[in-house]
C-alpha cells in the first residue's frame, strides 16, 4: 500500500470519526487490516470497535455502520467496553 493511499484512508477516518462515534454501541474508530468471514485480510480500512456486535435487525437504521465510506472499506469488530487503566 502506498503512503498516498494510507493518507487518504486516514483523512476519510478523520472526516467521519465523530459521526461514527455517535452511533450506539461504538467505542472506538481506527485504521487497520479488515477481517472478512473471521479471517484477517491484507485489506486496510476503517475499523470500528463496538461493545457488542449485533445483527442488522437489532440496530436502528441510523446506527448501522456502512460497508464503505468514500470508497474506503469498513470493518466492525467486537471489543467490549474499552477502559483506561
Amino acid at each position: 500500500m502506498s503512503d498516498q493511499t494510507m493518507q487518504r484512508i486516514l483523512e476519510v477516518k478523520h472526516r467521519h470519526e465523530q459521526e461514527l462515534l455517535r452511533k450506539a454501541n461504538v467505542v472506538a474508530v481506527g485504521v487497520g487490516f479488515c477481517t472478512r468471514g473471521g479471517v484477517l485480510t491484507k485489506e486496510v480500512g476503517i475499523v470500528v470497535s463496538v461493545k457488542n456486535k449485533l445483527a442488522l435487525s437489532e440496530l436502528n437504521p441510523q446506527d448501522v455502520i456502512p460497508a464503505m465510506i468514500e470508497n474506503v472499506p469498513m470493518d466492525v469488530v467486537e471489543t467490549g467496553k474499552i477502559r483506561a487503566l
